[in-house]
């Protein structure tokens, strides 16, 4: 666990972070360069998500610099949905 929250929610609780997929993964490392927050890592296969919960809720922009398009994340609706439920789930108002 990380000691970061997401206003008032702890971020292990939120579903936001990156999927690589690996059909489309050219194994450039564009993705490894571009995350200032540490989400990826080089790994043996090409990169790797190692650390998904560091991912900064709502951002995107690394699926934007993929030139093979292989990375994707949940939809903001997606997003809203579970921000919402876990708001009510810790009693947090408004939002």
């Amino acid at each position: 666990m990380t000691d970061q929250g997401y206003a008032g929610i702890p971020r292990e609780r939120i579903p936001w972070h990156p999927t690589i997929i690996a059909e489309k993964c050219t194994k450039c490392g564009v993705c490894v360069s571009f995350c200032h927050q540490g989400v990826y890592a080089d790994a043996e296969d090409g990169p790797e998500v190692r650390n998904p919960f560091k991912c900064i809720v709502g951002c995107t922009g690394c699926s934007n610099e993929c030139p093979a398009g292989a990375i994707s994340f949940p939809t903001l609706v997606e997003l809203r949905d579970a921000l919402a439920r876990l708001r009510k789930e810790y009693g947090i108002l408004g939002g």
